[in-house]
């Protein structure tokens, strides 16, 4: 059963509207500044919190399938036109499961340094980190901060990881994010969202960071045998987060 996603309007009037996804513990929060400056060259951005994440429902259903629903759902109670679908990380692979499962409401598939394979051994030090966090014990965000350096010893993705911690009514902290759940799914998460002969003939882009590793010159074979009519900008100043790295190559290679 699907959940009712959170959305942040990011502004913008013009068609097809942009529909954004963001990657795995991250949130519609994280595309603020990248949809505003897409948003300000004209189209509608939207950017969803997908389930298990931001302000989205918790639902202990973590699969590709699951949330490709919850997209497909709220693009048919909201969007009922096809949009140009953007999805970074894990909501890209969302994203291509979308496409291809459904090709009619997506005019536009926009991709961001994620292939369509599967990824393992990967994000397992943050959830480890996340869980040794005592958070009961917890007295400030600095505190947090100085508890997951030992095995997070990367300052902006620790930084990453602390958007996710909040507080309750009461002041106690608590993670923003389904922790448990999301960690059970890790085998599924870090597989391929996109079942055998799955493809998707529309336009469709595959932008990569070049100081990335999640986007191989290999892995270009299999994004072309999905995506038929793609094609691939490398953004070779980038690392993982293009939208972050690059700012203004992005802009031009969504729009383009």
């Amino acid at each position: 059963m699907s959940v009712a996603l959170a959305r942040r309007e990011l502004g913008g009037e013009g068609a097809p509207p942009v529909v954004v996804l963001h990657g795995l513990l991250g949130s519609s929060r994280n595309w603020q500044s990248a949809g505003a400056a897409l948003a300000a060259r004209g189209p509608r951005v939207v950017a969803l919190d997908l389930r298990n994440h931001g302000e989205s429902p918790w639902d202990d259903d973590c699969s590709f399938g699951a949330m490709a629903d919850d997209v497909l759902a709220w693009l048919d109670a909201r969007l009922p036109g096809p949009v140009h679908l953007v999805g970074h990380s894990l909501g890209g692979k969302v994203a291509m499961r979308l496409a291809c499962a459904h090709p009619a409401r997506v005019a536009r598939l926009t991709v961001v340094d994620i292939a369509p394979r599967a990824y393992p051994g990967r994000l397992r030090v943050e959830f480890e980190a996340m869980r040794a966090l005592d958070l009961a014990a917890l007295r400030s965000r600095k505190d947090a901060d100085a508890d997951l350096a030992g095995l997070v010893p990367d300052w902006a993705l620790r930084q990453f990881l602390l958007t996710n911690l909040g507080q309750d009514a009461a002041g106690a902290w608590r993670w923003k994010v389904n922790r448990e759940a999301l960690e059970r799914a890790l085998p599924e998460l870090v597989g391929d969202s996109l079942p055998p002969g799955a493809a998707y003939a529309g336009p469709a882009r595959l932008i990569r960071g070049g100081r990335s590793d999640y986007v191989r010159d290999e892995d270009l074979a299999l994004w072309s045998a999905r995506f038929p009519a793609g094609d691939v900008v490398t953004l070779p100043e980038s690392g993982h987060n293009p939208h972050f790295d690059a700012r203004s190559g992005f802009l031009e290679a969504v729009l383009a």
